[in-house]
């Protein structure tokens, strides 16, 4: 049994938890703040939220990181894109927001990743020449931000040798060297939302996932907009006027309506905004990414920043995962069909597979792809006839209807967005609230490098877990089965896969599987891991806080 009292069990998702909480609302409970959405903007307010005082609930559709917050390149970008279009503020707020990540905050789930820009025929003297200053610009921007060299290295020029030494998969004809620069890298985008949203549970914030919002209205007025998905149904209805807020919601674990209050609600769910939002406008885009096996590349630890013929600061990213795998992505394509599930189509692959192999030794072609994802990025609207062009900066709006709505940014950003979207709500509700604290507010299982090194634990697992890895060893005590791969040439453990169950809120295979661990990343080994999936959603029934 766990202690109740224990940081695991405060921060703990279980289904009873759930339950309890939801029906705690639905008793007539008012909360200060609603969040509908639960990707990583959404838990990142619940997060801000509940640090400052403030009474929370987050509501979302399906589970945590359903949405566009799983299908990222698992950067931590320090904004050297945004350097080479002009918007050095923008560039900055990312550099900082590296900073707190990587050293304050989630130290475990984010490392540095040596990245390469290889010198070939189609990257000119001139264009390497801007390139260089680009990185230059970028390196002191990492020092404006007190990110020492330590953690982030300085980029310098690579010999040919220094190159193909790096990534020997590289092709050497025409090879004159390369750019060596450092960047942050998640270990898994979908694990730092549910280490978000478990630490907003740790401050009180209820964490309700398959809760469906079909309505939100107050006793005055009540306007209906159209409906969509990720955290809102098929109708939503807003309107303006004193005292709390009503929300029509539907459990749809269980089929029961239920109805929740809030003195304020922040509408934080993507390219679903405009839904509670109509005056808001996006111009959605999808971002593909292919996964490969790192033998295709030389088994190197190293990325590759490959430049796309013909465009300008545009890049293919080659990233290695540390499981075998490798990411390749990721497109920019303008696209009107916002759904669950984006679908990669074949103009993308091919075009990914041809500018990488492009700088290869031996090609690739689609034999070698294992898998592939996609996601839609909230951009808002503006000029220009490309979504590539379009700013990835956030905006956050108070409608006539006294929902909040947080859209556009980038995963990176996440932490400033939520704070800008919390000001907003303490500022519109008078909601009494200490200051942010979350630039300084380390997530669950973080702690300072030296001391995740001395974790008795598989590093692997302290890269996933910090200081939880213990933890997750802990539950194989009385089955050393759930030690072992849960399929042939996965890393992913059994012991994970009920730690999901246990602490984390995964309800069904698709949790586990899909979101708590990658493993469906890889169409076959998501069928050779379902049997383990299903075993482990039987300790659901063991009962955590």
């Amino acid at each position: 049994m766990t202690d109740l009292a224990s940081p695991l069990a405060r921060s703990s998702l279980t289904a009873d938890r759930r339950a309890r909480e939801l029906a705690e609302l639905a008793g007539g409970t008012v909360v200060d703040l609603l969040v509908v959405g639960g990707g990583v903007t959404g838990a990142g307010v619940a997060l801000d939220a509940a640090s400052r005082g403030l009474s929370v609930a987050l509501v979302e559709a399906r589970d945590l990181a359903f949405g566009t917050s799983r299908w990222s390149s698992k950067l931590v970008h320090g904004g050297l894109r945004y350097l080479a279009s002009g918007d050095v503020r923008l560039a900055r707020e990312s550099a900082a927001e590296r900073e707190i990540l990587i050293r304050r905050t989630a130290g475990h789930l984010v490392h540095p990743l040596p990245m390469v820009l290889p010198l070939t025929r189609d990257v000119p003297v001139g264009a390497a020449l801007l390139a260089r200053v680009g990185l230059g610009f970028a390196d002191l921007l990492r020092r404006g931000v007190r990110t020492p060299s330590s953690v982030l290295p300085p980029p310098r020029r690579l010999s040919v040798v220094e190159t193909l030494g790096m990534v020997p998969g590289l092709r050497e004809e025409g090879l004159r060297g390369g750019l060596l620069y450092w960047d942050g890298q998640l270990v898994d985008d979908a694990r730092l939302v549910v280490a978000i949203a478990r630490t907003a549970a740790a401050f009180g914030a209820r964490i309700l996932t398959r809760v469906q919002v079909l309505a939100v209205q107050n006793s005055a007025v009540q306007n209906s907009v159209p409906g969509g998905t990720n955290g809102i149904g098929p109708a939503a209805a807003v309107g303006p006027g004193p005292g709390p807020v009503e929300i029509e919601a539907l459990d749809t674990l269980t089929g029961q309506p239920c109805r929740l209050r809030a003195r304020t609600v922040i509408n934080a769910t993507g390219v679903w905004a405009p839904v509670l939002a109509p005056e808001i406008r996006l111009r959605p885009s999808r971002g593909t990414h292919l996964v490969l096996p790192a033998a295709a590349f030389g088994g190197t630890p190293t990325a590759l920043s490959v430049p796309i013929p013909g465009e300008r600061n545009r890049y293919v990213l080659v990233l290695p995962q540390g499981d075998g795998r490798v990411y390749v992505g990721l497109t920019d394509v303008s696209t009107d069909e916002v759904v669950d599930l984006p679908v990669p189509d074949h103009g993308e692959i091919t075009q990914l597979l041809n500018v990488v192999s492009g700088v290869l030794a031996t090609p690739l072609d689609r034999a070698d792809v294992l898998g592939s994802f996609a996601g839609l990025r909230p951009l808002l609207d503006g000029p220009g006839g490309r979504t590539a062009d379009l700013s990835r900066r956030h905006t956050v709006h108070t409608g006539a209807n006294r929902v909040i709505t947080v859209v556009g940014g980038k995963l990176t950003t996440y932490r400033r967005m939520a704070e800008d979207a919390v000001d907003a709500a303490v500022a519109q509700a008078n909601l009494d609230a200490g200051p942010c604290r979350t630039s300084r507010l380390p997530l669950v299982g973080a702690a300072p490098r030296r001391a995740l090194a001395s974790i008795p634990a598989p590093r692997r697992l302290v890269a996933r877990y910090g200081t939880e890895a213990p933890a997750v060893l802990d539950l194989a005590r009385e089955d050393p089965r759930l030690l072992a791969p849960v399929a042939a040439g996965v890393d992913v453990t059994g012991a994970e896969l009920v730690f999901g169950v246990l602490h984390e809120g995964a309800l069904d295979v698709d949790d586990l599987l899909d979101r708590r661990t990658r493993v469906g990343l890889v169409p076959a080994d998501r069928a050779a891991a379902l049997d383990a999936a299903r075993s482990a959603l039987t300790h659901r029934a063991v009962r955590t806080g």
